[in-house]
């Protein structure tokens, strides 16, 4: 079965966005960060994306476009490449290559990704994703990137879960640029 892994920036007040949406902040660029960054856009070779509507129109806005293979380039290739599915009720197309569109049966069709043959699967942004999936058990792994800022108002990543989640922490990384990993499992 693949492992369906949550991968998100949050503040250190725990918003993933700032009150306007914006996710700027969660850029501190470093050499060590950068190199981070850009195995993990690798996916493993063939890993897969899962995203909401709001995080594919940003993430398609930029990386397949020339400044992103100038600005960063080994991950430009890997988000690329990568296959992705965009669960919408309200889009009708999706223009990124190797991108699937999936308007109903969120849940089932969850299912069925972690059951099919391949590598893991890992949503990026997607709160509203995170918060309909993580009730029901299927995330099986937080990486939570912990920023050294804190935001006031904004967003939290498990927004609208009325249910407690039991999380055992598995493992933290610290980067210079002050940056923590810290990566939870399911209890």
């Amino acid at each position: 079965m693949r492992k369906l892994t949550v991968f998100n920036q949050v503040s250190l007040d725990g918003y993933f966005t700032d009150a306007k949406g914006d996710i700027s902040w969660a850029h501190k660029s470093d050499p060590e960060w950068d190199a981070f960054v850009a195995d993990n856009a690798q996916g493993g070779g063939d890993g897969m994306l899962l995203l909401g509507r709001v995080t594919y129109q940003m993430m398609v806005a930029f990386w397949p476009t020339s400044q992103a293979k100038q600005t960063a380039p080994a991950v430009a290739e890997g988000i690329n490449k990568m296959p992705k599915v965009v669960f919408s009720r309200t889009l009708d197309e999706v223009t990124w290559n190797n991108t699937k569109l999936v308007k109903t049966g969120l849940l089932e069709e969850v299912r069925a990704l972690k059951n099919a043959a391949g590598g893991n699967i890992t949503i990026l942004g997607s709160g509203k994703l995170v918060a309909q999936l993580a009730p029901q058990g299927l995330i099986d792994q937080y990486d939570l990137i912990v920023n050294p800022v804190v935001l006031g108002r904004g967003r939290t990543l498990f927004e609208g879960i009325e249910t407690r989640l039991a999380l055992k922490l598995a493992k933290t990384r610290t980067f210079k640029n002050g940056n923590v990993l810290m990566t939870y499992a399911a209890a």
